[in-house]
């Protein structure tokens, strides 16, 4: 079996993570120099999934080709990976996902879409990712939950907060004088319980990708 180490953080449980494929080594969210030293310690496959962003130095593009040149199959999705990929997907890198896709093909441009706070003792997001909230506004919108006028602000509203005090609540208080309140309401029902969670979901495609590649090789 090949030697996997995988960068997770909040994108996805690490239980759940495990269960997908439970031979990998799960490292915290990548930070600049974390993808050289899984090459040093001997990784056939790297899946970038978390990495850091304004805490620290993010994950360096130069590391990633490193890799890659020394036969490194690197797999990127969800967040800081989906980044990456992005990027560096023409040079080898594999991207994964609804939202690497979004990123090559323009849909999303700015490191701000994927990026959460986190509690420092959990590691456990404690705000939403613009992405979530944007594609979430859009199945709403498409399901009749709410209508144009009402995405539009949603999204307006969420982009102008900063990305540590984004989150369904701060959004939706921010739209209660201009909207109307009882489609701000069904809304905010809505969202407690279909809410979409691409972030994990992409996750969980590139883990099971790679779970997919270990099992040929």
């Amino acid at each position: 079996m090949p030697a996997v180490v995988i960068f997770l953080g909040p994108s996805l449980d690490a239980g759940r993570a495990r269960a997908i494929l439970g031979t990998a080594e799960y490292r915290p969210p990548a930070k600049r120099g974390d993808i050289l030293r899984a090459v040093e310690d001997g990784a056939d496959i790297i899946g970038l999934i978390d990495g850091v962003f304004f805490q620290d130095c993010s994950v360096a593009h130069k590391e990633i080709l490193a890799a890659l040149k020394a036969g490194v199959t690197v797999v990127g999705a969800s967040s800081m990976g989906a980044l990456r990929a992005c990027e560096m997907d023409t040079l080898g890198m594999i991207g994964i996902g609804r939202i690497y896709r979004m990123y090559r093909d323009g849909i999303l441009i700015s490191d701000d879409e994927v990026a959460l706070a986190c509690d420092p003792f959990t590691d456990d997001a404690v705000s939403e990712a613009m992405v979530d909230i944007r594609i979430t506004c859009e199945e709403a919108r498409a399901r009749g939950v709410i209508c144009g006028s009402l995405h539009d602000l949603l999204i307006n509203t969420a982009e102008g907060i900063y990305y540590p005090e984004r989150t369904y609540r701060s959004v939706i208080r921010g739209c209660r004088e201009s909207a109307d309140p009882d489609e701000l309401d069904r809304f905010s029902a809505w969202v407690e319980r279909s809410r979409i969670r691409q972030k994990e979901a992409d996750a969980v495609e590139a883990i099971e990708y790679i779970a997919g590649i270990g099992a040929k090789e």
